[in-house]
């Protein structure tokens, strides 16, 4: 059965199956020329070359693809969406050379935006959200994850999930949910973390019953979490059900990737500095490297080494880090170049790291991440002659059209009217 068929497509680029990638076989793809795709309803029926007369019902509708190549939908699996305000008056001191854990210790930093996120009302949480979601879509991501951690309390958590979950609920990307109470030590606990680490610990219960997220993550960092609060928090998370996540290495080597593999965590992420023991390490594991290449271009640092990370055998991921103070901006494209640029990788490769490696990170590659049969009809039509054309002509928006779930979200770049909610 067609409901629609999306028609006239120059090169359909996809990988396929539901487990990650690894190694040289990250860069695994297949590419059909004259490519058609048939969707009935929300999932993908089937993707032809060439003819595709027999699919066509007396009700099916036709979309033109003048052309353009056709991808998964992107997935962004590292982000913090839901925030309040901004911190653009760190911009300076960033430019001076201020380092982060410096602005972090003098109350900016993640304590800035806390302040900022406690007291923003659910609206405008939601709105402001709502509007990066508006822009991710446009350049292409039909599925996120979104990150707490702004509240660094229980209520504000939990605003922060309810915040996501609505959007969830009410706009056409999908968001997967992760709980970050450890994201920095609040400072009415300065004095006591052990107390803070305790209060995350109880708080995983509230969240778990509430429904309303499906990971944990932990900023395992000197200075932040050490290794052993970071087991701590994140065994008890496993032993409740949830998947497990770490921003590990980012600013120094302290074996946080180690520790993830030990914690078989989903993915580990950031990765600057993480030292050869632990790349080998995460290499003969299936926990996903998920490198963030806006981050180390917005702080003027070293990039992932995601070529020795391949070259090892490690399956990688690419995201965008969204969030107020190291990332802002809402280009996801702008992501996959630079991993191209700063981190060697192949397009074939980068394609792979932000569709069915991204959707593994989230647990969904069973439902998306590839363009197969019985897939979410989550597809992105680039205007460009080829994929290497995509990371050539950096800095713009490619895309053309998005679906997500067999529905026109995206058309030449603006936003379908009826989708936005």
């Amino acid at each position: 059965m067609a409901h629609l068929i999306i028609h006239n497509i120059k090169t359909l680029y996809t990988s396929q199956g539901n487990t990650p990638l690894k190694g040289d076989r990250q860069g695994e793809m297949t590419a059909i020329d004259q490519a058609f795709i048939v969707i009935n309803h929300d999932k993908i029926a089937m993707v032809g070359q060439g003819n595709y007369k027999k699919y066509i019902q007396s009700d099916t509708i036709f979309h033109d693809a003048l052309g353009a190549i056709a991808v998964p939908g992107l997935i962004d699996s590292h982000t913090h969406l839901v925030h309040g305000g901004s911190r653009e008056a760190e911009f300076a001191m960033k430019i001076k050379g201020v380092p982060y854990l410096d602005i972090l210790k003098s109350g900016g930093g993640i304590h800035s935006t806390v302040e900022k996120t406690r007291r923003t009302s659910f609206d405008d949480l939601y709105h402001q959200a709502k509007h990066s979601l508006d822009l991710m879509m446009t350049f292409g991501v039909t599925t996120i994850e979104a990150k707490s951690g702004y509240g660094l309390n229980l209520d504000t958590e939990l605003k922060q999930l309810k915040v996501a979950k609505k959007l969830n609920e009410t706009h056409p990307i999908d968001i997967v949910s992760t709980y970050m109470g450890a994201h920095a030590i609040p400072k009415e606990y300065q004095s006591s973390r052990s107390d803070y680490i305790e209060q995350i610990i109880n708080d995983l219960e509230t969240i778990a019953k509430l429904h309303l997220a499906e990971a944990v993550d932990v900023f395992c960092e000197t200075d932040v979490f050490s290794l052993e609060e970071t087991r701590q928090i994140l065994t008890k998370a496993k032993e409740i059900g949830f998947q497990v996540r770490m921003h590990a290495d980012e600013i120094n080597s302290i074996g946080g990737a180690g520790l993830a593999v030990d914690l078989n965590a989903s993915s580990a992420d950031h990765l600057m500095a993480i030292d050869e023991n632990d790349i080998e390490k995460l290499a003969a594991s299936q926990t996903i490297a998920n490198l963030l290449p806006m981050t180390s271009f917005y702080l003027n640092k070293p990039y992932a080494n995601g070529r020795k990370l391949l070259s090892s055998g490690a399956a990688v991921a690419i995201s965008s880090d969204y969030n107020p103070g190291s990332a802002p901006s809402e280009n996801f494209q702008f992501a996959m170049q630079l991993a191209a640029n700063k981190m060697s990788l192949t397009a074939n490769e980068i394609l792979n790291a932000v569709t069915l490696n991204a959707a593994c990170v989230l647990g969904k590659s069973q439902h998306i991440g590839t363009l197969e049969t019985g897939k979410q009809a989550d597809i992105v039509l680039l205007k460009i002659p080829n994929l290497e054309y995509f990371f050539y002509h950096f800095g713009i928006n490619h895309t053309q059209d998005v679906f997500k779930n067999g529905q026109l979200v995206v058309h030449n770049q603006n936003i379908v009217s009826e989708v936005s909610q």
